[in-house]
């Protein structure tokens, strides 16, 4: 350590953590981030584990709430090194048939493929890409009054209902009721939920407004560049540095903890109230993932060759499909065909893999720790859009939910959400108090405070406001 004290310690250096360690020291603090991972990012990091000269991104790799992030987008971050890359077609989501449907950057596009759903889903998002700048805002923070209050209401009374339903209603055809279930399926919710269809009209008109972007040469680039940017503002981040109690930690004014409640309770529980404590042990965390990452002898080789025009491809099938996996994971048992979330950045990334060769990865959603070997069930649906698809596999590298925990203890049970996006856990999380805590000077930071889930730092921006509010 370069100081015998701090205006201000961060316990954590993944983009939440980063991005409140910066919105301090962009304030003139003093800042230490602790990691105990021998490289920054959490989630957004990347490793050679398959086979030497392959990439693989840790956790994840498309990244459209980290292009339109309100604080992200405001950091010179391509000055530190980041160059994002956008895919001809933000998603693919083949079909039985052979066929695929795709979400274009254009919406006029993406219906035009939809036949008779395609007025209908201009219908839903037209006006949502339209709103997206002044929209994005009121979503990307915490529960408070909107900046523009008629655009949310629309949106909240749409996205308050169960995904399911949603698509029924809206769409006649098999292949936009599929395709928004996908979308739906990345709350890891069951699609009867109420608010599951909130996560595909917000992903769907990020893909129009946005993108689904990747960064080029790996995740580990993204957390580079925050890293980057940190240290140039004076900011100090001590990797390999696992912090098991606040007493372990410099002097400092204030600490933000970029950890779920476990961990939380873990470091300060003795410091807590009884009824903060309390709360925070009934933390709903969500079902988990399982992951596996490929190194490919060549292109996956998709029936529908479409699927190649995007770095993100759903595979599921229909939409009764996509429900019955997302209602079986949450009750406890894994789907015998699990909806499949891959990525394929290397056939837009060179850096990605040798000559010729491609990195893949994929997850399906599966009961919270689970213990059960998905990969079959996994590399079979993979199979069924893209025959062959094994014969081209050199390496693979399995990683269940207790892996994906071990790799990042945020990961509690595998969930990538940091806990279940409920209606009672998606605003008001993980506490009433939201990013503070009963001991003054203490901030949680992490994805399990508003906005939650998804790459944007915004749940660090706003714990670090708060922060500076109350503390500075």
């Amino acid at each position: 350590m370069t100081r015998s004290a701090y205006d201000a310690v961060v316990i954590g250096a993944g983009p939440n953590g980063l991005a409140a360690a910066i919105a301090l020291a962009q304030a003139g603090k003093s800042v230490a981030v602790f990691e105990a991972n021998e490289r920054p990012g959490g989630s957004v990091s990347s490793a050679e584990l398959t086979l030497p000269g392959f990439v693989h991104d840790v956790c994840s790799s498309v990244y459209p709430l980290a292009i339109g992030s309100p604080f992200f987008a405001a950091l010179p971050l391509a000055e530190h090194g980041l160059e994002w890359i956008q895919p001809d077609a933000a998603l693919a989501h083949p079909l039985d048939d052979g066929t695929a449907v795709l979400v274009e950057r254009s919406v006029q596009a993406t219906a035009l493929a939809l036949g008779a759903d395609g007025a209908a889903y201009r219908k839903i998002f037209d006006p949502l890409v339209a709103d997206w700048q002044e929209l994005s805002r009121d979503l990307l923070g915490p529960l408070r009054w909107p900046r523009h209050f008629m655009r949310l209401a629309r949106f909240g009374w749409q996205a308050l209902r169960p995904a399911r339903r949603f698509a029924a209603n809206n769409f006649r055809d098999q292949r936009a009721r599929a395709l928004f279930a996908g979308l739906a399926a990345h709350s890891m919710l069951p699609l009867e939920n109420y608010g599951s269809a909130a996560f595909a009209l917000v992903l769907g008109a990020a893909a129009h407004a946005l993108g689904w972007p990747i960064v080029r040469g790996g995740a580990q680039k993204l957390a580079g560049a925050l890293v980057s940017y940190l240290t140039a503002l004076g900011g100090e981040v001590f990797l390999a540095s696992p912090v098991r109690a606040l007493a372990d930690l410099p002097p400092r004014r204030v600490t933000l903890c970029d950890v779920t409640p476990r961990q939380l309770l873990k470091l300060a529980g003795a410091e807590l109230s009884r009824g903060e404590r309390d709360a925070l042990k009934k933390f709903r965390y969500g079902m988990g993932a399982f992951k596996i990452d490929w190194a490919l002898a060549a292109p996956v080789p998709w029936a529908a060759r479409e699927c190649a025009r995007a770095a993100t491809v759903h595979l599921g099938g229909t939409l009764q499909e996509i429900a019955a996996s997302e209602r079986a994971a949450w009750r406890g048992y894994p789907a015998r065909k699990p909806f499949v979330l891959l990525a394929q950045p290397s056939l837009f990334d060179d850096t990605r893999a040798p000559a010729g060769q491609h990195t893949l990865w994929a997850y399906c959603h599966a009961p919270h720790a689970c213990e059960a070997d998905l990969s079959e069930s996994i590399e079979a649906q993979i199979e069924r859009f893209a025959p062959g698809f094994r014969a081209l596999v050199l390496a693979r590298a399995v990683a269940p939910p207790r892996e994906l925990e071990r790799r990042n203890a945020n990961l509690v049970g595998g969930d990538i959400g940091a806990g279940a996006p409920t209606l009672d856990q998606l605003f008001l999380r993980p506490t009433r108090r939201l990013y503070g805590t009963s001991k003054r000077g203490l901030y949680l930071c992490s994805a399990s405070t508003p906005p939650g889930a998804g790459v944007h730092g915004m749940c660090g921006y706003f714990a670090a406001q708060k922060a500076l509010r109350e503390m500075f």
